[in-house]
């Protein structure tokens, strides 16, 4: 029996490499972060970041705590979130071609548009005034807002919950990471796409679970309009 699917409810955006251009600002911040805790020399450092590379799409201060003690951990975010909003001044932030028009017509079509990112609070509000977006969406989340970041769904369940969603195969959620792939499967969206536009390349992603690989994340109008009319997720 062919199952009908519901009108879309709702689209879950990770952020940096999703939706903007990360440009190499995330990993700079994190390595001054670890310089800022402590972590010295060429090749510790060179270690730690391998390490973030493994975990991107992650809290950031979880990708710490598998690097460093608690405290130092927790260290080494408050210089992470204070640097990263200093190279934020310095280079700005560039949304990918088509994004916040996407947002509109998802929007104008009934569509929620929620974001998700590993990053704090803070950090996300100043990203979103760069972009001049704090209207753009419904809503967006950090890990503290959820109980626990990616690779878990807390943070898609929490958009879920605060805007009223009533059926998880009418949410579609978008990110760039294996983490963010993972998360979006455990929440139990009826798609769960990712983008090659961001830390992770295709076969990365393409050995997470996942519905479709896309090469933008405007792509995913196309999943997300009339012409489709079953589950993508079975």
């Amino acid at each position: 029996m062919q199952v009908t699917q519901p009108p879309w409810e709702l689209v879950v955006f990770d952020m940096a490499g999703t939706i903007f251009s990360d440009d190499g600002l995330v990993g700079a911040a994190f390595r001054g972060g670890l310089v800022a805790a402590g972590v010295a020399g060429d090749a510790a450092l060179d270690d730690a970041m391998a390490t973030f590379a493994r975990n991107r799409g992650r809290s950031k201060l979880d990708a710490f705590r598998e690097i460093l003690p608690d405290e130092a951990a927790r260290r080494a975010n408050v210089a992470f979130e204070r640097r990263y909003e200093e190279l934020l001044h310095a280079h700005g932030v560039t949304a990918f071609p088509g994004i916040e028009a996407l947002f509109d017509r998802l929007r104008g079509a009934g569509v929620r548009v929620a974001l998700t990112t590993g990053f704090a609070p803070a950090t996300r509000q100043v990203i979103l005034d760069a972009l001049g977006w704090r209207d753009a969406v419904d809503l967006a989340v950090s890990p503290g807002d959820a109980g626990r970041g990616r690779p878990y769904p807390d943070m898609i369940l929490t958009a879920v919950l605060e805007l009223g969603v009533t059926d998880m195969h009418a949410v579609a959620v978008v990110g760039d990471t294996r983490a963010d792939l993972v998360a979006g499967w455990r929440s139990g969206a009826g798609v769960v796409a990712g983008v090659t536009t961001g830390a992770d390349d295709r076969s990365v992603l393409q050995a997470a679970p996942h519905t479709h690989i896309l090469d933008s994340a405007v792509d995913i109008e196309s999943l997300v309009g009339t012409g489709l009319t079953s589950y993508a997720r079975r």
